[in-house]
């Protein structure tokens, strides 16, 4: 289980990682990334089941990225996780690589389902457990949307039909960063009440810091304990998070690549802040 200094260092690694990647490929989406990170890091460190040298091992838990564009901050984990070679992510975006802008499940054995098309993921997860009710696997399936996405129809016709067949299996976790595209999501298509309308779902509602990781991970295992319906942990994060001039450029930052010089702050801002927590500041591979 991972402590907090463990937590905070690899996230920090998995940042750097994120930003290196996006600005060498000149493609990706930074800020949603950022964002993503604790959320990922509590799920493959401590919360999700599987076999490291099997990813189709079929007990396995199930893990759905929906906001597909966050695909820089999935691979950056699976590499800190020691399921993925750091050097594949020299490839990323390119068209005859494994790790595309979206995820593909036909081209990356970690992924379970291709994503990138908005509101679809949480569908794919409703199916996926109750495919894993009627084999008794015992499996959990783990759904990760974006705040944006909640304004999909298709996002909430899975979340009554989740809570209709009582799938106490499957979490849905909102990457609640208050920014998309094209602007603040109270602005671009206002979700909130957002606690009140899963919970008018039928959905156990828990809330957390979704940029700490310790946080996340305890709300992860409390809405594992609901029985009778799903969970929703709503993870309070920041678009950039971990950069302060991306945290502090809300949408800008959604799918901009940074420059040399940005990246170069960005690296020095994270390596400094691990040398005041006294962490690792080694630069990633």
């Amino acid at each position: 289980m991972l402590d907090r200094t463990d937590a905070e260092a690899i996230s920090r690694r998995v940042r750097r990682r994120i930003l290196s990647t996006i600005h060498a490929a000149g493609v990706g989406h930074a800020g949603g990334s950022l964002s993503s990170v604790e959320v990922l890091v509590a799920l493959y460190f401590d919360v999700l089941r599987f076999d490291a040298t099997n990813s189709k091992w079929p007990q396995r838990d199930r893990f759905i990225l929906s906001k597909g564009h966050a695909s820089s901050a999935l691979y950056s984990v699976l590499v800190e996780r020691g399921l993925m070679q750091p050097d594949l992510l020299s490839s990323f975006g390119r068209i005859d690589s494994p790790l595309q802008v979206h995820p593909d499940m036909h081209r990356m054995e970690w992924v379970e389902i291709s994503t990138g098309s908005l509101g679809q993921g949480l569908s794919v997860g409703v199916g996926t457990a109750l495919g894993a009710r009627l084999t008794g696997s015992g499996s959990a399936t783990y759904v990760l949307l974006g705040d944006g996405e909640c304004q999909e129809g298709q996002v909430w016709e899975a979340a009554m039909a989740a809570a209709h067949y009582g799938l106490d299996g499957l979490v849905a976790i909102v990457d609640d960063n208050q920014a998309q595209l094209t602007g603040r999501t109270s602005d671009v298509m206002a979700i909130c009440p957002l606690r009140d309308k899963w919970a008018a779902f039928g959905w156990n509602v828990v809330e957390a810091d979704g940029n700490d990781a310790i946080a996340v991970r305890q709300a992860l295992l409390d809405a594992g304990t609901s029985r009778g319906r799903p969970s929703v942990v709503i993870a309070h994060t920041i678009k950039g998070k971990g950069v302060s001039f991306m945290e502090g450029g809300g949408h800008a930052w959604h799918g901009r690549v940074p420059t040399a010089h940005e990246l170069d702050l960005a690296l020095a801002e994270l390596a400094e802040t691990a040398r005041q927590e006294g962490g690792d500041s080694r630069e990633c591979n």
